[in-house]
């Protein structure tokens, strides 16, 4: 999901807002992923002390290729060595407010600590696949993201999952169809898929995928992606909670 941070995102899409959300949809855990940026993941982790919530620090990349990735990481300082890298292929611009909207830097309570004046709102010079190896060394797991949209996605933009890239899942949209993207694109046919709300409000957090994991790190949501030593994951049918 994103904060106010990502330009696109709703106000209320603060900290505590997030976290008492996601209590209130009975999530376990949630991942953050700010276009291209970080900066508000901290804050969001530490609303959730005490919450029985796991926050995955994370950033959803953009590639020069205009395909929306999932990184997902451990901890706050892996996911901000990441940011550096990502900060390094950005073009050197300014975010224009009154066209992209306010990117908001806030604390643990909402307040604003201050803007981020970069344009986040567009594509890094990485292509997916430097993006995925710049997430795999770090030990983090690469998802791409929203696969059954139209745009920013990787098979409206390259029509295949490329060879050689052994994602651990793909990312449907909140009302995406595992069997309809299926349909439409018979090479994802055998890839492990969870659904998110790519939330930008409130309203778009969803509870519709269950990850049975012993613990909530990386590595084992990984095995879980991959189905191995019985952990798994699943998608609930049905109309998502809305």
């Amino acid at each position: 999901m994103h904060t106010v941070l990502s330009a696109c995102a709703e106000v209320e899409m603060i900290p505590p807002f997030v976290v008492a959300r996601a209590r209130e949809l009975g999530l376990g855990m949630i991942a953050i992923t700010d276009h291209n940026t970080a900066e508000n993941v901290e804050a969001v982790m530490q609303a959730a002390e005490g919450k029985d919530l796991v926050v995955l620090p994370g950033m959803e990349v953009q590639s020069r290729e205009e395909v929306h990735l999932l990184c997902l990481f451990d901890d706050l300082e892996t996911v901000l060595d990441w940011q550096d890298d990502v900060y390094a292929h950005l073009p050197p611009l300014r975010n224009r407010e009154e066209v992209f909207g306010a990117q908001f830097v806030v604390d643990a309570t909402g307040e604003f600590v201050r803007y981020n004046e970069r344009l986040l709102l567009t594509s890094t010079s990485m292509s997916v696949e430097e993006i995925a190896e710049g997430v795999i060394a770090r030990h983090g797991i690469c998802i791409p993201a929203h696969v059954d949209r139209p745009s920013f996605s990787l098979l409206a933009a390259l029509g295949f999952v490329p060879e050689g890239l052994d994602f651990p899942a793909l990312e449907l949209s909140r009302q995406g169809d595992v069997d309809d993207i299926c349909r439409r694109f018979p090479s994802v046919m055998g890839h492990t898929f969870i659904s998110s709300g790519d939330a930008h409000r409130l309203e778009e957090m969803r509870d519709r995928t269950i990850v049975t994991i012993a613990s909530p790190t990386i590595q084992e949501i990984e095995m879980a992606l991959r189905g191995q030593q019985g952990r798994r994951v699943r998608i609930l049918s049905g109309k998502p909670t809305s």
